[in-house]
C-alpha cells in the first residue's frame, strides 16, 4: 500500500490520482504521522460496498437462524401466499 502526506497530496493531487488509477492501490493519506485517510479508486469503493452489503445481509439471515426467526419452506409459501399467485 502507498503511504503518502497530506501535503504530497495537495501539491501532486492529480499525479497521485493517476498512479492510483493505474495501480488500483489505495493510498493511506498521513496527517502529522497518524493515518488520516485512505484513497481509493471509486470502482473499488462501489464494489467494496456491494460486498459489504452482501456480508451484512448474510450475518443477518445467521443471526435469524441463531435466534429460531426462521420458516419452513411451506410455512413461507403459505405466509407469502397471496404474493406468490
Amino acid at each position: 500500500m502507498k503511504i503518502e502526506l497530506v501535503t504530497t497530496l495537495k501539491r501532486q493531487a492529480t499525479k497521485i490520482l493517476a498512479e492510483l488509477h493505474e495501480s488500483k492501490e489505495p493510498v493511506l493519506i498521513t496527517e502529522h504521522g497518524q493515518p488520516s485517510a485512505y484513497l481509493v479508486d471509486v470502482n473499488d469503493y462501489e464494489l467494496m460496498q456491494i460486498r459489504m452489503r452482501l456480508l451484512e445481509g448474510i450475518a443477518r439471515g445467521e443471526t435469524a437462524i441463531l435466534e429460531n426467526r426462521t420458516y419452513s419452506q411451506s410455512e413461507a409459501t403459505e405466509k407469502m401466499g397471496k404474493w406468490l399467485k
